[in-house]
């Protein structure tokens, strides 16, 4: 039976806390590892959903740990959590730059090295996301923000987008989507007048 609680201690340095269940009652101890999205992190007072169980030691532990609430108040999609559906076609977008970009160096006798470029920069993004995905699920230390936005911004943006859409990993967070467009577009703006001092 799933309860329902308010994470009443919360070390976020440390990853874990307690979560006090609605109504009173046990306590339960709670690990980030038993967050069932990781897409942002816990917070005191935050209000969650989660599974009793104890441990070797019979002590509580919550399980199985979802977000009953945002951060605003406003109750969760659980749809939206199971399915991770993306109304960004992110993949399409992706697969069209470099085709259209490998199409007109061809016609239009760009250097070969420009969509050679952008491909090993994607193909290095998506190793980066993969890695930080997997470092995420098993507690390990993360690939920082600002490392896969430079990598976005060097080249690397088209595969930053195929890792959002097929590892489902960093296309949620507001604030990090809100960054990486612009760097996309500040990246385009370059290619672009690079393009034109070629042609000149």
């Amino acid at each position: 039976m799933r309860l329902q609680g308010k994470l009443s201690e919360w070390d976020d340095a440390r990853g874990f806390g307690f979560v006090q269940p609605n109504g009173g009652g046990e306590r339960c101890f709670v690990h980030i590892r038993a967050f069932a999205a990781r897409d942002r992190r816990p917070a005191l007072g935050d209000v969650i959903t989660y599974v009793a169980e104890r441990d070797a030691q019979g002590r509580p532990n919550a399980a199985q740990v979802r977000f009953a609430l945002q951060r605003g108040g406003a109750r969760t999609r659980p749809s939206a959590e199971r399915t991770g559906r993306d109304i960004l076609p992110r993949k399409a977008i992706a697969l069209l730059f470099l085709a259209c970009l490998g199409a007109l160096t061809a016609w239009m006798h760009w250097p070969t090295w420009l969509p050679a470029a952008y491909l090993g920069a994607s193909v290095v993004t998506f190793l980066a996301y993969s890695h930080d995905k997997s470092a995420a699920q098993a507690d390990r230390r993360r690939t920082p923000e600002k490392t896969l936005q430079l990598l976005a911004l060097l080249g690397g943006w088209p595969g930053a987008l195929l890792a959002q859409s097929l590892l489902r990993h960093k296309n949620r967070k507001a604030s990090f989507q809100q960054m990486f467009w612009l760097i996309v577009v500040i990246n385009l703006v370059g290619l672009a007048w690079l393009l034109h001092d070629i042609a000149a």
